[in-house]
């Protein structure tokens, strides 16, 4: 036996698949592997997280760090982000179709999507035509990898081929096997009472792809050569075959062989052993027989663990037994070729010494495939992958400087109709069309840029005016929000949170817009529309209309609708943050979502122009709050990720951060310094607006310089490529917003601000 050594650069690993007690091939492996690295590096903390189809009917051993619910999406979130903070130095996948929830098991790239350390996958089969959804998650899971396990060089072949991996990410490790001495049957058989027997032995769980018919109906010509053959079917029927139609399958082969009149040579043990016990039933059988029928499998751990014993093997060709029983290391019949099973267990029966020499070459090759062996050689692979992060961009030398605002992406983004929404890397993506979010934040940076040529200044507010205009629909008194490319809606009236926007786009263009007309155009739709903001139920939704009518009054002193609108939602923010409020939670609801410091801004807006305290008092307390939670452990702005939306009074998740969460902080802290004048503010917004420039959790710029571009996010991986609409935006308006701030030369105190 091996002896224990200690690894001496892996330390900590964390290992995703199926666990003992639940009954299935990739629990036994999954389990075998974390006893053989255990056994073999006693030092090395693994993290076991079990992939559970039955949330509660498992009572894992204490050596389960945690369960993954198959079909909660949630779940697997929550495990990517306690992997995250478990100072796992690497993550060890094993792969099987089923295992996993969503199409083809998609929801495992959503928890490798959220980690940012090494990922080793075993692919426990590989497939020569994979469907389309296979194919798409499959091709995720090898794009996340940094390195791939097989167990047979073919499955290196197909991935090669199928799939254009490189070999060199590829490394073959064939299935492990216990470490036992070569014994002789006959002293293993009386524990099962086969005394006197001639057994053939197939063991796993019971299902039609394992080809049992083949044997029984091979049975009654090996019981004419060898009447005291036993042919032993151990293992219970596959729980999934149980649960569409019970033990009917093995109803069905039980009647075989009473047709065939091999009854008192077919024997079935109905049983989940454990790999003890396994062993010594493979240990009292003569022959093992593998009848399979699928010819593409290419894992077998029932036929390793008979090779790893000495058996002398007869099986079907598939993938795993032809590289595995290579070289005379057993023997090959065809795929449901009963008369060729009988042939060669017949003969083997007959002659011990081929016998003998058949057992004694699977038991040396057997030799080279003991857990403690590969254990070493998965460690080996793992500690060379060890600080290498998932591929990103380079790293620039410097952190940006501050940009000067640029519309050459949002130009790129427009056309006649209006900007798109979504692009492929750079660019635009016309499958999506155009929403009235997007035109609305555009509209409104038509009107914050300083520096732009008036005519590019007006051709494009015309455009993005047009679109906000032709949105409204008056029979359901609300704005649409998607557009088709065919200029086609998708709908007769879009989310309050939309709609929310458009009035805020309004109210900033009748204050901003450098055109009378447009100012004009801007105070008539505000009139005609805003009144819709007071039947909308979203706190989202008000802060943008809160936006827009402090906008609108500040044009005209007075407007009677905007007071109603900001003195109503603010009381009302207010009320909510009361009724959500805990020691520990300062903020308006009980969870987390997007564009958080709008609501503050809001407030802080609203109190400055109605001369409220208490707005402006709530708003800085609450954005005091929510700038600490956008705050990593090293000082730096961390956007509060999608992923933590929706999470009751949880503390927010690191990815994925989107440029919007910058934005608005950016401008809430101008607010706040509007309010205040306390300088403190305009640091708190150049913090946020280092994001894009690179200081962030990942050291990576966001900002296209070139062309004022900005990258949809950051994910654990790196950088989301795209370049959205929302996010060119963010950008440029967050460039507006520091470019005004640098003009501030002198603040005073009180909500004034004198500018230079």
């Amino acid at each position: 036996m091996a002896q224990p050594i200690n690894a001496p650069e892996l330390r900590h690993l964390a290992l995703i698949g199926n666990f003992l007690p639940r009954k299935c091939g990739i629990a036994t492996y999954t389990t075998d592997t974390y006893n053989a690295l255990k056994g073999r590096f006693p030092d090395l903390t693994v993290d076991v997280y079990a992939m559970d189809d039955h949330p509660g009917r498992y009572a894992y051993p204490p050596e389960v760090t945690g369960a993954i619910a198959q079909n909660d999406r949630g779940a697997y979130l929550d495990t990517a982000r306690r992997i995250e903070a478990s100072g796992a130095q690497a993550l060890w996948v094993q792969h099987e179709y089923g295992i996993y929830g969503g199409p083809a098991g998609e929801l495992l790239i959503a928890l490798l999507d959220r980690v940012s350390i090494p990922v080793i996958a075993t692919l426990h089969t590989v497939l020569e035509r994979p469907s389309a959804d296979e194919r798409r998650v499959m091709e995720a899971l090898l794009r996340r990898a940094s390195k791939l396990i097989v167990m047979a060089e073919k499955g290196r072949d197909i991935l090669t081929r199928v799939h254009g991996v490189d070999s060199r990410k590829i490394e073959t490790v064939p299935h492990g096997v216990p470490d036992r001495v070569l014994a002789d049957p006959a002293s293993f058989k009386p524990a099962f009472g086969w005394e006197g027997r001639e057994v053939i032995l197939t063991f796993g769980l019971l299902a039609p792809n394992k080809g049992i018919e083949s044997m029984i109906e091979a049975m009654p010509a090996i019981v004419a050569q060898h009447p005291r053959a036993l042919y032993v079917v151990l293992g219970a029927t596959h729980p999934n075959l149980v649960a569409h139609e019970g033990e009917v399958y093995r109803e069905r082969l039980t009647a075989l062989a009473a047709e065939r009149g091999v009854a008192d040579h077919v024997q079935f043990i109905d049983a989940f052993v454990e790999q003890d016990e396994l062993i010594d039933y493979l240990q009292g059988a003569d022959i093992y027989a593998t009848p399979y029928t699928n010819p593409a499998q290419i894992t077998s751990g029932t036929l390793s663990y008979a090779v790893g014993v000495g058996k002398a093997v007869v099986s079907t060709p598939y993938v795993h037994a032809t590289e595995i029983l290579a070289d005379g290391h057993g023997v090959l019949v065809g795929f449901e070729d009963s008369a060729g099973f009988a042939r060669e267990i017949g003969r083997l029966l007959s002659d011990g010494n081929a016998r003998a020499e058949l057992s004694a070459r699977a038991y040396a090759r057997g030799r080279t495939m003991l857990w403690p062996r590969l254990a070493e050689q998965a460690v080996a692979g793992i500690e060379g992958l060890l600080g290498k992060k998932p591929r990103r961009i380079a790293k620039p030398a410097a952190e940006l400087p501050a940009l000067t605002p640029d519309i050459a992406a949002v130009e790129r983004m427009s056309d006649a109709t209006g900007m798109l929404q979504h692009s492929i890397y750079s660019i635009p993506d016309r499958r999506h069309g155009y929403c009235i979010d997007d035109n609305a934040r555009a509209l409104i940076l038509m009107s914050q840029l300083a520096e732009i040529d008036a005519g590019l200044r007006d051709k494009w507010t015309t455009v993005y005016s047009s679109f906000v205009q032709h949105a409204w629909n008056p029979d359901a008194r609300r704005f649409r929000n998607f557009m088709n490319f065919d200029r086609s809606w998708c709908e007769d009236a879009g989310s309050e949170d939309s709609n929310g926007r458009a009035i805020w786009a309004l109210g900033v263009t009748a204050r901003d817009a450098k055109a009378l007309k447009h100012r004009d155009w801007a105070s008539a739709m505000f009139d005609m529309t805003a009144s819709i903001a007071l039947e909308l139920g979203s706190p989202r939704a008000h802060a943008f209309a809160m936006l827009g009518a402090s906008a609108m009054l500040e044009a005209h002193p007075g407007h009677s609708l905007s007071k109603q609108i900001l003195t109503r939602f603010g009381e009302e923010l207010i009320a909510l943050l009361d009724a959500a409020r805990r020691p520990e939670w300062q903020w308006f609801e009980i969870v987390l979502a997007y564009d958080n410091a709008r609501l503050p801004e809001a407030l802080l807006r609203a109190g400055k122009v109605l001369g409220r305290s208490e707005f402006v008092s709530v708003g800085l307390e609450t954005l005091e709050w929510i700038v600490s939670r956008q705050t990593s452990p090293d000082g730096r702005f961390r956007a509060v990720g999608t992923e933590s939306f929706g999470r009751a009074y949880q503390e927010p998740m690191q990815f994925d951060q989107q440029p919007l969460e910058a934005q608005a902080t950016i401008d809430a802290c101008v607010a706040a310094l509007d309010a205040t004048g306390e300088p403190r503010w305009s640091e708190e917004a150049m913090r946020a607006y280092r994001w894009y420039l690179g200081s962030n959790d990942l050291d990576l710029p966001l900002a296209t310089v070139q062309d004022g571009g900005c990258f949809d996010g950051l994910m654990p991986t790196g950088l989301n490529r795209n370049q959205g609409a929302e996010s060119i935006l963010a950008l440029q308006l967050a460039s507006c917003a520091i470019s005004r701030l640098s003009k501030v030369r002198t603040i005073v105190a009180g909500p004034e601000r004198v500018v230079a």
